[in-house]
Parts: structure tokens; sequence; C-alpha cells
């Protein structure tokens, strides 16, 4: 019997399983690389992630008699999960981030496709509420040890934002004394300094050798997995160029207010380097199945997600806000879906 069906008739050979495996692929330079600079503790933490995640997932299907497990993304979710954590991190809680994110935020909703926010996000925020301590602490990588010990210190947002806050005036002109009171630089950033004149904290950072989370030092490594996933069709540019652009040209316009610099002041390329906001552009905020499903909205979304990290980081009592800005355009993905609608093929506009 043959079904036959009005045009047009598209036909794509991906898989959830194929795209799922081409996003974890695309994170494996990142957190191997936040493994090499932290060391042991953060491939085990990255371990534990991934194995909570997949696991949780596999117990469900026991009871649910499906076979998601197969389908790759609670590996994703695993992964995600140990990028966002500190080498450092007790290993209870991507244990339980991963438990939350998969049974929680993904399950209780209906599976994949049917979680209206990213579990992953999710599963970060809410081990980020309930051991804040913990979660809040990060390590500074032993190439930037005199004598190879790691040492934990807060994060450089936290830093800034705790400068802010005290009532240091004209912070901006000082960010190189205090990067180098509290994050010593490597030769090579040094040297790269020397010769192009860019900060050579910034360079660190664009590399990887700076505290942070497993997988978001390197923005290097980052890009690069992102520039993979637009190749192989996996997500577009239009989310993480909203969403980068939106709060640059933000914090460029306020950015410098904390500082006492006034408008038009604000430190770009410093704030686009610190903290997940290359993660969180690139790999969570274009989730297919809690972002809006048209170009038009994702740029809408993106802008969102900029606007609010933007304002939350800048202003707000907490140094990072990606994640919150992410899971709250999450809330708003079915309205921009639902006023966004694409143009129906075929459709002839009535004449008057």
């Amino acid at each position: 019997m043959k079904i036959i069906s009005s045009s047009p008739h598209f036909h794509n050979s991906d898989s959830t399983s194929s795209i799922m495996l081409n996003v974890a692929i695309s994170l494996t330079p990142a957190w191997i690389w936040g493994c090499i600079i932290f060391g042991s503790k953060a491939l085990i933490v990255m371990i534990i992630s991934i194995l909570s995640s997949v696991l949780t997932e596999y117990i469900l299907n026991l009871f649910t008699k499906e076979k998601t497990v197969t389908d790759f993304s609670a590996l994703v979710t695993g992964i995600l999960i140990g990028m966002n954590m500190s080498s450092d991190v007790p290993l209870f809680i991507p244990i339980i981030a991963s438990i939350f994110a998969i049974f929680v935020v993904k399950w209780t909703f209906g599976g994949l496709g049917c979680n209206w926010a990213n579990p992953a996000i999710s599963g970060r925020i809410f081990v980020f509420y309930s051991f804040t301590s913990a979660m809040t602490k990060y390590t500074i990588p032993t190439i930037l040890t005199k004598n190879s010990v790691i040492v934990s210190e807060a994060s450089p947002l936290s830093l800034i934002k705790t400068a802010v806050t005290s009532g240091q005036s004209n912070l901006k002109s000082s960010l190189d004394i205090l990067y180098s009171e509290n994050f010593p630089t490597t030769d090579f950033a040094k040297f790269l300094s020397s010769k192009t004149g860019f900060n050579a904290y910034n360079i660190d950072a664009f590399f990887g050798f700076i505290p942070g989370s497993i997988g978001e030092i390197s923005k290097l490594l980052l890009i690069i997995g992102g520039i993979y996933l637009v190749l192989k069709k996996v997500i577009t540019i239009h989310i993480p160029l909203s969403f980068l652009g939106s709060f640059s040209i933000l914090t460029w316009i306020f950015g410098g207010i904390p500082f006492g610099l006034g408008l038009f002041n604000g430190d770009v390329i410093s704030s686009l380097l610190r903290g997940g906001l290359i993660l969180g552009a690139i790999f969570m905020a274009t989730d297919s199945v809690t972002s809006p499903i048209t170009n038009k909205g994702r740029v809408i979304f993106g802008c969102g997600c900029g606007f609010i990290c933007f304002l939350f980081r800048t202003f707000g009592s907490l140094p990072e806000s990606v994640s919150i800005a992410i899971l709250m355009m999450n809330i708003f993905t079915p309205t921009i879906d639902r006023f966004i609608i694409p143009k129906k093929y075929g459709l002839i506009k009535e004449l008057k």
C-alpha cells in the first residue's frame, strides 16, 4: 500500500542518537583539556557525572520499557553537568545534579522532547543553590603555581564582584593588578602580550589557563566545538551570535557603570572570556528541545539570554548568571513559538 501525501517532501537522515553523538564529540576537546589542566580529580568528576546521568536514564528505562539510554541524550547531559563543575567539588554534588536533571527535569515531563527546561542547566542550578559554598570554589591550574600545588580560590568573576560591591573606584584601570595578585599568568601569555599588546590574563582565558569549571576554561576549544556543530547542521548561529552580541553591546554601553567609568566604557573582551558565557551560548542555549524552532525566534531567544545575563552579572548579587538567563528564556520559548509563526508553504496572500 502506498501512502500519498501533499508536497513538499523533506527527508533528513539525522537521528536523535547521531545529533547527540555529534554534540558529545564537539564537547570532548574542551573537557579533556580541563582534565589535563586540573588533573585526575577533574577526570573523576567527569566520569561520575556521565555515569550518574546514564545510569539514572537506564534505571528509568527499566520501568518505562523504553530504550532512550541508547540515544546518547543522557550522555550529553552528564558531560555538560561535569563541565560545569569545579575539579575539587565533592563527588556527591554531580551525582545529585545528574539525578535531578534526568529524573526530575527530563522524565517527570515525559522524557526527551517533552521537557520545558534544559536538564543540564537545571541540574547545575539545583546544586548551585543547594551547595553554594562548594560550587563557588575553583582551583588554580598547576601550570600557574610555582610549587605545582593546587590552591583553592574564588573565580575571577566573584573576585571582581567582591571588588565592585566593596566600593573600589576606577576598578577597570586596576584589573591587571587585581588579576596579577590573584591569578598568575603563563609565560606564553606574557610573551604574546608583549608582542600584541593584549591583556595577558585574557590570553590565558582564551586558551584555557585560568581557574574555573572543568569545561568552561578554554574558549578556543569551545568555539571549535561550536563550529563543528554548525558545519554538521546540528545548531545554527542565530542563538550564539544574538546571545553574545546582545551581551557585548550592553556590556560596552553600560558595563563601565559599576566601575565608575560611565557609559560606553565597558570591558567587552574580558566579560566574554570570564565564566561560562561561551559554553552556555554555544552548547546549552541551543538545545533544540528548549529553544525556539524558527530563526527569528532564536534571535529573540538569544537576545533575551544576553540581556538577562548582562543584567544579573553586572548589577545582580551573584557573579555569574548564564544558567539563570537560559533557564528564564526556556520559560518563554513556547510563547516565542506561538507568536513567531513561519510562513506556510504555498500560502497565497488574499487579494483585496
